[in-house]
């Protein structure tokens, strides 16, 4: 249990490291932005209650004071808190109202940290185990000092969840809608949070044993403070993240697509305008587009050895799916590797589709087309 609650820290702390790091690189050009700067006190809010949260982990004294680390850790949450709910009003609100609200949240946060301060020297927190932190141990004293925390971080958690609904749907911009949707994601989770260690800390109060669910608090923590970093980045990762996505998927298709393509060159090595290296492959776009044409030219190259009398091959002989796009991804297969065969072997048919229209599927748009041509790629790798 105490692997997992140590490998619950390690995660949640590199995501908040990870997270500052990203963003105190772009200091440059967004450092006189309120708002970018709203967020980077926050996330180094967050780092400072994890890195205390290692200290406090060590045991010990810190600066000369017995579980100092403790308390400037739950200050620096109750503070993290604070500037998470000012950032969600500079990014959704006008200016009239963030001045007020801001103030109101600046207060509340000084009040409760003054009262945590104050409840943990009077309940002698130096003097007493690090543990009586962890459960309460039933001191009343330490009971109300948690109880304080755990309100501290359940209020944000409740605020933030009920504003993300409505300014996400008040925002013109995608990405700060999806920061939004994030942000209000890692408030239920975090607010989870607060349940478990609640749980943790009054079953403890009344001498209940719950096992292994302790560790539940932990997980939940980790996995909202995951959620909250990638809200408080993705503004700015989002369309890069998209990009690299699309190059993926663009870079599997060309892949896919090489087997027909080979095959199709080989018995019209006219279809290659340019050679197969001329290309970056930064610009993997336009070598898709290059790999799709000569595809078709190819295809078309073939129409005089397409017989048309020939009955369609059943697609169950393939094994596969017998959906209507599969059966002619599969017909187109059988005829494109039949065709081939008669080229090379120089038997032209009777009735080829050179004689009639070109009937293969056309669709309306490129990324129909790959995918299209990728699943009759697909098939006619499968039944060489």
């Amino acid at each position: 249990m105490n692997l997992t609650r140590t490998l619950c820290f390690a995660v949640a702390a590199l995501s908040s490291y990870a997270a500052l790091v990203y963003r105190l690189c772009q200091v440059g050009r967004s450092w006189r932005d309120h708002a970018y700067r709203a967020l980077v006190v926050t996330l180094l809010l967050q780092c400072l209650t994890f890195t205390m949260g290692a200290v406090a982990m060590g045991g010990g004294s810190f600066l000369g004071v017995g579980n100092l680390a403790i308390l400037v850790m739950h200050v620096s949450a109750v503070a993290f808190c604070v500037s998470a709910q000012i950032i969600l009003l500079r990014w959704a609100t006008d200016t009239g109202e963030v001045v007020r609200k801001v103030r109101y949240w600046l207060v509340t946060g000084v009040v409760l940290g003054v009262l945590l301060i104050a409840l943990f020297f009077i309940a002698d927190g130096p003097g007493r185990p690090a543990s009586d932190f962890n459960t309460g141990s039933g001191r009343p004293l330490v009971l109300t000092y948690l109880l304080v925390f755990i309100v501290s971080q359940a209020v944000p958690c409740v605020t933030i969840f009920r504003q993300c609904g409505p300014y996400a749907r008040m925002t013109g911009k995608a990405s700060l809608r999806q920061a939004l949707r994030l942000l209000s994601v890692s408030a239920v989770v975090l607010f989870l949070y607060c349940l478990c260690r609640t749980v943790n800390i009054l079953t403890a109060a009344w001498g209940i044993d719950i096992g292994v669910w302790q560790v539940a608090a932990s997980v939940f923590s980790a996995a909202g403070i995951v959620v909250l970093s990638l809200s408080l980045t993705i503004s700015s990762w989002e369309a890069s993240a998209a990009k690299l996505l699309d190059w993926v998927r663009s870079y599997r298709s060309y892949r896919a697509l090489y087997p027909l393509w080979r095959d199709l060159y080989e018995a019209s090595p006219d279809i290659v305008l340019e050679p197969s290296g001329s290309a970056a492959v930064s610009d993997l776009n336009y070598r898709l587009h290059r790999r799709v044409i000569e595809i078709r030219d190819g295809w078309r190259d073939l129409r005089p050895y397409i017989d048309r009398s020939a009955a369609a091959p059943a697609a169950g002989t393939a094994g596969a799916g017998t959906n209507s796009e599969y059966r002619q991804a599969f017909a187109e297969a059988t005829q494109i590797r039949q065709a081939l065969h008669a080229k090379r072997t120089g038997t032209v048919p009777v009735d080829s589709k050179d004689a009639g229209d070109f009937d293969d599927r056309d669709p309306d748009n490129f990324t129909a087309e790959v995918a299209w041509l990728a699943q009759v790629a697909s098939v006619y790798r499968k039944i060489g």
